[in-house]
């Protein structure tokens, strides 16, 4: 039963505004190194005025998956809110011309500006995220049309969308009619705050949903245990659960398969994204059929890709990586 599209990402339309910076910089600003904050408007504004040298790219977490996986020739398309403002036009345009549906056109009259995360990259590559949320934040069941996640093979959320009332209905819509369609749907955990935050509606969803991306630490703070146990109980809990330690083994488990990929060690130019693209790896492994162990393997190619350059999407032809490695023909 062929789908419209393969994969359907559904999360926060972001636009990053990229600037380099040293910590004294963030002391001065009052940043958190290495963790995404969100912020008010006149915070973003006055952060925003303080960038030098800034780049911006259409971003969002399950956005940048969504884009990787349209890079490696996928369908895709992703549900997401946007003004149209300039940024929001230039977010929408770009996800086109990545070649992922953008399938809701921007909000004309919309009181909230475009969102945007002002990142700050330290010089060992270490990523301070600052968003305003705006009009993604508004996102809602409302946006969430039946013939779009409801005809995806799988379908990605992201658990940034449960901070607010709303996107936590698109979510659970999304999923409703992904799972109806005969599809599967998965959520990535986000990060250990936004765990915390939501922790009883994710060990819900958990048990729902048919995978469950996370890293480390989140899924500690899911479970408020030690890692193996952690693991233990998720295997229990999910249909598929995949753990990524940053530069260590990643795990994953399906029932009682386990598979335990190894990492390449890299010094990253840029962090930003990739867990995004361990997740855009990981997943397209999954819609074509691939075992646990090529999948994962999919996943730590496309994160090593993405931490060569700054920005948190591919560059270089990932497919091409994943021939060369022989896990494609």
């Amino acid at each position: 039963m062929s789908k419209t599209y393969q994969i359907v990402g559904i999360g926060n339309a972001i636009v990053d505004v990229i600037s380099q910076s040293d910590d004294s910089f963030l002391d001065l600003m009052g940043i958190q190194k290495g963790v995404m904050q969100l912020v008010e408007k006149e915070r973003g504004e006055m952060l925003y005025a303080g960038m030098t040298n800034r780049t911006q790219a259409p971003g969002g977490s399950v956005a940048n998956t969504v884009a990787g996986l349209g890079s490696l020739g996928l369908k895709t398309g992703f549900i997401g809110r946007v003004h149209d403002d300039a940024l929001g036009k230039f977010y929408a345009a770009e996800m086109q011309a990545d070649g992922t549906d953008f399938v809701n056109p921007p909000v004309a009259g919309g009181e909230l500006p475009t969102s945007r995360s002002m990142i700050f990259v330290s010089p060992d590559g270490e990523r301070s995220m600052n968003t305003y949320l705006g009009i993604s934040a508004e996102l809602g069941p409302e946006d969430v049309a039946d013939d779009v996640a409801g005809d995806a093979q799988l379908l990605f959320l992201e658990g940034y969308l449960y901070d607010k009332p709303k996107g936590k209905e698109a979510f659970e819509t999304a999923a409703r009619l992904c799972r109806q369609g005969g599809g599967m749907a998965g959520i990535a955990l986000s990060d250990p705050f936004c765990v915390e935050r939501h922790r009883d509606d994710f060990r819900r969803l958990v048990k729902e949903l048919d995978f469950v991306i996370g890293n480390e630490h989140e899924w500690q703070s899911l479970y408020q245990t030690d890692l193996s146990a952690a693991l233990e109980q998720a295997s229990e809990d999910a249909g598929m659960v995949v753990c990524t330690r940053s530069g260590h083994d990643v795990v994953l488990l399906r029932g009682e398969e386990e598979a335990v990929v190894p990492v390449n060690e890299v010094v990253p130019v840029d962090a930003t994204g990739a867990g995004d693209q361990f997740a855009a790896g990981f997943l397209y492994g999954v819609a074509t059929g691939q075992s646990l162990d090529v999948s994962g393997r999919m996943g730590c190619i496309a994160a090593t890709e993405v931490i060569s350059h700054y920005g948190a999407r591919p560059e270089a032809d990932v497919k091409a990586m994943f021939r060369k490695e022989g896990l494609i023909g």
